[in-house]
C-alpha cells in the first residue's frame, strides 16, 4: 500500500563530539521517506528552495519516492544548525531559519489523495488537518508533533489528534503534552485525546508502545559507533510506519514487529551523519539487526 509523508526536507548543521557536517540533507520528511521506502512506495509532500540541488533530488528518486509533491519555489531551503554533547538524546539549537518553509502550504496531489497510510510529520498542527482534509479515507494516520506546538498551539493539535489513529512523540513531548511526569499516567491521558496507539521515542532507551491495554518495551540497539543522532526519530517513524504500509496487517503482533524495524532503521541512521547510512543501506542488513534485535530481547518463559 502507499504511505503519504507531509513534513520538511531541509539542510542541516550538525556538529557531535565525534564530528560535524555543514549544509547536508536533513529535514522530517526526508529522513521518513528514506527510510519507509526500504518497504513501501512512499508519496512525499514538502517546500524546497532555488538553492536546493538536483543531487539531492536524484537521491530521492533513486530510492523511487513520489516526488511529485515536492514544491519548488522562489527563495531559500529551511535551514537548522544545531550540536549535541555526550548526552546525545537532545540537541541544543543554534540556528533556525524556516526560509519557504515558513510559508509551506502542503497541497496534495490528486495521485496522492487515496493512499492508506499518511504520515503527518512535525509541522504546524492547522496545516496537519488541513492535509487530512484533502486526502480521501486513509486506513491509518499517523502524527509526529513537538513541544513547540504542544505550548503554542495545544488547542489546534487537540483537534488534530481526534483524527489521528497513531502518535508518535518523545517522552519530554509525552509529558508536557498530557501535564504528567509518570508515562504510564502521560499514556493514558494521551490516548483519551484520540491516538489508539501511542509510541513514545526514549532515544537510547528504546521506545514504549501503548495499544489500548496492551504495553510494548523495545530497547535500542547497543552501538559502539554513534556519530549524529539527528532524524533518527523520524528514521523510526518511517521503518515503523513502512512496514504496516508493507504488509497491511494491524495485529498486535505486527505492531510489535514494526517497533522494531523502526529501530533498526534508528539504529543505522545514527551511525553516520545526515542520511549516509542510509544510502548505503541493503535489506539484508535489515533483516539481520531485526534478528539481532529478537535475541537482545529473548528470553525463556518459566
Amino acid at each position: 500500500m502507499s504511505l503519504l509523508v507531509v513534513g520538511s526536507v531541509a539542510f542541516d548543521s550538525v556538529k557531535t563530539p565525534f564530528g560535524e557536517a555543514a549544509d547536508v540533507l536533513g529535514g522530517s520528511a526526508t529522513y521518513f521517506s528514506t527510510s519507509a521506502s526500504y518497504f513501501t512506495d512512499v508519496n512525499l509532500v514538502a517546500v524546497v528552495g532555488e538553492d536546493f540541488p538536483q543531487a539531492h533530488i536524484d537521491f530521492l528518486k533513486s530510492r523511487e519516492i513520489n516526488l511529485d509533491g515536492l514544491q519548488k519555489v522562489s527563495g531559500r531551503t529551511f535551514r537548522w544548525k544545531g550540536e549535541y554533547g555526550y548526552q546525545l538524546n537532545e540537541a541544543k539549537t543554534l540556528e533556525t531559519h524556516l526560509n519557504v518553509f515558513q510559508s509551506f502550504k502542503p497541497v496534495i496531489p490528486d495521485s496522492y489523495k487515496s493512499s492508506k497510510f499518511v504520515f503527518l510529520a512535525n509541522i504546524d498542527p492547522e496545516l496537519q488537518l488541513d492535509v487530512l482534509k484533502q486526502v480521501k479515507g486513509p486506513e491509518i494516520v499517523g502524527c509526529d508533533t513537538m513541544n513547540f506546538w504542544i505550548s503554542g498551539k495545544k488547542d489546534a493539535l487537540l483537534k488534530t489528534l481526534k483524527e489521528v489513529d497513531i502518535l508518535i512523540i518523545n517522552d519530554g513531548e509525552a509529558r508536557e503534552l498530557a501535564g504528567d511526569v509518570n508515562l504510564l499516567k502521560a499514556a493514558r491521558c494521551i490516548l483519551s485525546y484520540g491516538p489508539k496507539i501511542l509510541i513514545i521515542k526514549r532515544g537510547e532507551y528504546g521506545s514504549l508502545l501503548f495499544n489500548g491495554a496492551n504495553i510494548f518495551a523495545a530497547p535500542a540497539y547497543p552501538l559502539e559507533t554513534v556519530f549524529d543522532p539527528t532524524g533518527a526519530g523520524d528514521t523510526f517513524a518511517g521503518g515503523f510506519m513502512g512496514y504496516l504500509s508493507n504488509t497491511g496487517n494491524l495485529s498486535e503482533p505486527a505492531i510489535r514487529q514494526a517497533i522494531i524495524f523502526g529501530s533498526v532503521m534508528a539504529s543505522y541512521n545514527v551511525e553516520a551523519f545526515s542520511l549516509e547510512r542510509l544510502k548505503k543501506l541493503d535489506y539484508k542488513e535489515i533483516e539481520e539487526r531485526y534478528r539481532a534485535f529478537k535475541k537482545l530481547t529473548h528470553f525463556e518463559d518459566l
